[in-house]
């Protein structure tokens, strides 16, 4: 790899100067579990490496009475492992528990995961079923945007020089709120997933009354799946609806081909994995 230097700040406003007065010639690192890949292939080469480990106030998972908030800094294996985030927001900990291996979960953090912007990643559709925000901090102030407004193609995010992500803003799932988190994984099982559906919905009886849908890795960004979701809401659970919803979200996806399938496949496994997530939460046991 090419020379550079690296700094180690204490607070949040010591990284925020650095970046500032470094700009493009500078990369953040946190866990480093895709920087570090990238710099080993040449696809990035910064003059000055951020490293966030001993920055304050980015590691904490706090409760409020409507929302769950994730410091930046917060490991894979922590989200996985915290008793509240599996007790508030479980269909979190259980993505968070899907990801790679226990080597990569342990290492890699909530906020450098979505500043990669990979939309095969697991934790991007589950948090975009989940409405979350980002606390985006810079040295000119911070910001909170929504999760849908963060990624903006592959491996590019909407980001702003001398930005970076502080925190990740949930709200809590309502206790009569059903989930699940699928994937589908033709390799290995700490692959990237080739397919992911996050589904979160509130039944009423028999009647959906609110839904939401993410999908990964099957176009350049995470996405909402709303045709489906408004196909859904407020109509009785059938197996004809589930299969029109279904099928919908092949007019939203938009896959490339690589080596984990074609884009027609990938599509069609969008339509398969979309009604198994139903038909497991709206059909399932109660």
């Amino acid at each position: 790899m090419h020379d550079f230097t690296v700094h180690h700040p204490q607070s949040l406003q010591e990284t925020l100067i650095l970046l500032d007065r470094f700009g493009d010639a500078a990369q953040l690192i946190a866990g480093g579990t895709a920087l570090m890949n990238f710099m080993k292939q040449s696809l990035l080469l910064p003059e000055h490496i951020i490293n966030l480990q001993r920055v304050q106030g980015l590691q904490h998972i706090q409760s409020t009475k409507d929302e769950v908030r994730i410091g930046a800094m917060v490991k894979h294996r922590e989200i996985e492992k915290s008793n509240l985030i599996q007790n508030e927001v479980p269909i979190l900990a259980s993505t968070y528990r899907r990801v790679a291996t226990i080597r990569i979960r342990n290492m890699a953090t909530i906020g450098g995961g979505l500043a990669h912007a990979d939309p095969a990643q697991d934790p991007p559709s589950t948090l975009v079923a989940l409405n979350a925000r980002i606390r985006i901090a810079s040295i000119s102030g911070e910001r909170t945007i929504s999760i849908m407004d963060l990624f903006q193609n592959y491996y590019e995010n909407s980001l702003m020089p001398g930005e970076m992500i502080t925190e990740v803003i949930i709200p809590s799932m309502h206790s009569d709120t059903k989930s699940t988190y699928l994937k589908f994984l033709p390799r290995t099982a700490d692959d990237y997933a080739t397919v992911s559906v996050s589904l979160i919905a509130t039944l009423n009886e028999n009647i959906v009354r609110d839904v939401r849908i993410g999908l990964g890795a099957v176009a350049p960004t995470p996405i909402r799946a709303t045709i489906a979701e408004e196909t859904l809401k407020g109509h009785a659970i059938s197996d004809e609806l589930i299969q029109q919803a279904s099928n919908s979200v092949a007019q939203q996806v938009d896959p490339l081909d690589d080596f984990r399938g074609s884009a027609d496949y990938k599509r069609d496994m969008a339509i398969v994995f979309t009604k198994r997530a139903l038909q497991q939460v709206l059909q399932g046991p109660s």
